[in-house]
């Protein structure tokens, strides 16, 4: 009985290291906004100029500094398919005819056979996401190329759950529309995590034990 329980301890401890169950919250600090020093600068010689802001008439107002807003418009459509068929024949025909003699008699032997062997395979797999919307982001930090480190997250908060849309990634000034709007397509090293926390959450997910049966644990 002993070993029962000893065993069944090492069952459960090995599936919550295999399915650690996620502590997903808002205002982590690797998705949160950089810090920014607002704060003005000295006046010499009476200037008023700042360094890193700009003041244009004659173009539309877009990000490239650390702090920056800019909105990123999700177009994310995924679609994959693959078949295989694989079919093999093989078929050999053989025939064995012969006479001998002895004296006065005479014997006819004669034999035929035939093998065959064939093999016929299919598998067909098809996956297919779409993630459309928008979400904006703040720049976190201008890279020495002029490259910009975009990231945020969006929380909703409904009836039965919360759901959450995060996003990271690398974008290019040039990139980055007159509206301030930049597609999610244009964004490189991009993570984009759409997920949910609640009663319909928790609904649509195994248990542990059938999370066990169905994973690299389970020996059949």
């Amino acid at each position: 009985m002993r070993l029962l329980w000893i065993g069944l301890a090492l069952l459960l401890s090995g599936c919550a290291a295999h399915f650690p169950e996620p502590d997903t919250k808002p205002g982590e600090p690797q998705w949160a906004p950089p810090e920014i020093d607002y704060s003005l600068p000295e006046a010499k010689n009476g200037s008023v100029y700042r360094q890193g802001y700009m003041l244009t008439l004659f173009k539309d107002k877009r990000a490239f500094r650390e702090g920056d807003i800019l909105t990123v418009a999700l177009d994310e459509k995924t679609y994959s398919s693959k078949r295989a068929d694989t079919k093999a024949n093989k078929e050999q025909d053989m025939a064995i005819g012969g006479q001998a003699s002895t004296g006065s008699d005479s014997y006819a032997a004669s034999g035929s056979g035939s093998t065959s062997r064939g093999f016929k395979g299919s598998g067909s797999s098809t996956q297919q996401n779409q993630l459309s919307g928008s979400i904006t982001v703040t720049v976190a930090k201008v890279l020495p190329n002029g490259a910009l480190l975009i990231r945020g997250e969006k929380w909703l908060r409904l009836n039965q759950g919360d759901e959450y849309l995060r996003l990271l990634g690398l974008i290019r000034t040039d990139d980055i529309g007159n509206d301030n709007t930049i597609s999610s397509q244009r964004i490189a090293d991009a993570r984009i995590i759409y997920g949910g926390q609640g009663a319909i959450a928790d609904s649509n997910a195994m248990g542990w034990a059938a999370r066990y049966f169905n994973s690299p644990w389970f020996p059949l």
